[in-house]
């Protein structure tokens, strides 16, 4: 029995204290049950030792035609199904193939954060012990309650809870809503209307866009170099070709003429001779 101010333990460690597989499946289970040490874990798995060890029993027993194992085979089932660990019309096979999930799921902290009360299993288990959770009309500050099938539904806030309110910024996200913003847009209104009748006051911003437009004619005469640069190439194409037409042109006209009258003349005196 033991002192009452020292209560025995209701877990068993395990057999190893150093095993890679267990410590890492149990470093999974605490992130995702949001767990607050591998105790719980332990506890858990207690519990599934010993409704699995019960229903071997129970399993040899009735194949022995042994009549109270039949009434305890029945107890075990029907705890199982208020628990919802099990649905009803189960066997003592089913027993055998649940796991720890199993266990962990049926905890307050879970039923919180899957019933959508918390926007995570962390901050389920934060207002499990801070007082915001109850069931019915009672309060619970154990995390790891194991709630029952009937008790299911009837998981909520206390009525003396702040979270109660639609507006409160603690809620999930889904039932978060944010309060109107009636007030802050007068403030804005006034500063659009301010800044209305200010634009037309201002001189200051006219005359400096002139400013840029009386630059741009500064900028214009690098060009100029460029087109000058254009007709000097130019001209020595324009000189040469006078040149080339100029000799042909030019003694065809000046022959012309002069060999014209002199052959007349010589023709003339040829004649008279």
């Amino acid at each position: 029995m033991g002192k009452p101010k020292f209560s025995r333990k209701k877990y068993e460690t395990p057999s190893h204290p150093w095993q890679e597989d267990r410590i890492k499946a149990e470093n999974e289970l605490i992130k995702k049950y949001g767990l607050k040490n591998k105790r719980e874990i332990w506890k858990a798995q207690t519990h599934l030792r010993n409704y699995r060890g019960q229903s071997r029993e129970l399993l040899a027993k009735v194949r022995g035609g042994e009549p109270q194992s039949k009434k305890e085979s029945d107890q075990l089932l029907m705890h199982l199904s208020r628990m919802n660990i099990l649905p009803p019309n189960s066997t003592l096979d089913d027993v055998l193939a649940l796991n720890i999930e199993s266990i962990l799921s049926r905890r307050l902290q879970t039923l919180t954060y899957i019933k959508g009360l918390a926007s995570t299993p962390d901050q389920a288990r934060q207002l499990i012990t801070h007082g915001h959770i109850a069931i019915g009309d009672r309060r619970v500050t154990v995390p790891g309650y194991m709630v029952t099938k009937s008790e299911e539904g009837e998981i909520s806030y206390t009525s003396d809870s702040a979270l109660n309110d639609l507006m409160h910024p603690a809620r999930p996200r889904g039932d978060y809503k944010a309060p109107p913003a009636k007030k802050d847009t007068k403030p804005k209104e006034e500063a659009k209307e301010k800044k209305a009748e200010e634009k037309p006051a201002e001189p200051a911003p006219e005359t400096k866009e002139e400013t840029p437009t009386e630059e741009k004619p500064v900028e214009e005469p690098p060009k100029e170099p460029e087109q000058k640069e254009e007709p000097t190439e130019e001209q020595p194409s324009a000189e040469p070709e006078p040149s080339e037409e100029t000799p042909p042109e030019s003694p065809k006209e000046e022959k012309s003429p002069e060999d014209g009258n002199k052959e007349t003349e010589e023709k003339s005196k040829e004649g008279g001779n």
